[in-house]
């Protein structure tokens, strides 16, 4: 099972992302950008506002693409539980906004650039909390944790929910961190529980 967790900046999931190695031990944790050099690279263009988005979203697509082959497929072939801070609906989400004055439906076409060869998520924990919140929590460090832009993303967020409402697992995130990181604990546990159904169902 490969869960993801989403959400604009601030939103806390890194947080819940950290607590979920303690609670859950046996999972496999990683996250996008990577640690690879692919990921370094992600970083760097991230840390400059003049980088140009198309390159950066192919820079993007590269680090997940060797984030799948070494990291997620083979720990998924072993039977592992995946968990990943950030995924490819951030990409979606994030990426859609930043060349949206490149290409037509830039979503549309972030998602056709993936979908022949990315695995999607079984299920993703949905961080909920407004843009400006999420700015002020963040820090608006860098030019993706800006409030406009942050509003944008949330938009995007909300097609992709709207599109597989199954999938998405909605957490208030508004809230204390306490009150998030339970959410987050019960709605793995929920996961664990429907996906041990499923497979007694099958036998």
């Amino acid at each position: 099972m490969l869960i993801t967790l989403e959400g604009l900046d601030g939103s806390g999931k890194t947080t819940v992302w950290e607590v979920l190695r303690e609670e859950f031990p046996e999972f496999v944790y990683t996250h996008e950008p990577t640690d690879s050099w692919y990921g370094d690279a992600v970083n760097r263009s991230v840390s400059n506002d003049d980088a140009d988005s198309l390159a950066e979203l192919f820079l993007y697509t590269a680090d997940h693409a060797n984030h799948l082959s070494e990291t997620v497929r083979p720990a998924l072939a072993d039977g592992k539980v995946v968990v990943s801070d950030r995924y490819s609906d951030s990409r979606y989400a994030y990426q859609a906004v930043s060349i949206e004055n490149d290409v037509k439906r830039p979503l549309e076409y972030i998602r056709g650039v993936h979908q022949p060869w990315t695995r999607p998520p079984d299920a993703t924990l949905y961080f909920d909390v407004d843009p400006e919140t999420g700015a002020a929590r963040s820090g608006a460090t860098n030019k993706f944790e800006q409030a406009a832009f942050l509003s944008q993303v949330q938009s995007n967020y909300e097609r992709l929910r709207d599109a597989e409402p199954e999938r998405f697992v909605r957490i208030d995130a508004t809230r204390s961190p306490e009150e998030v990181i339970d959410a987050a604990v019960d709605a793995v546990e929920r996961l664990l529980d429907d996906r041990g159904e499923r497979e007694e169902r099958d036998e």
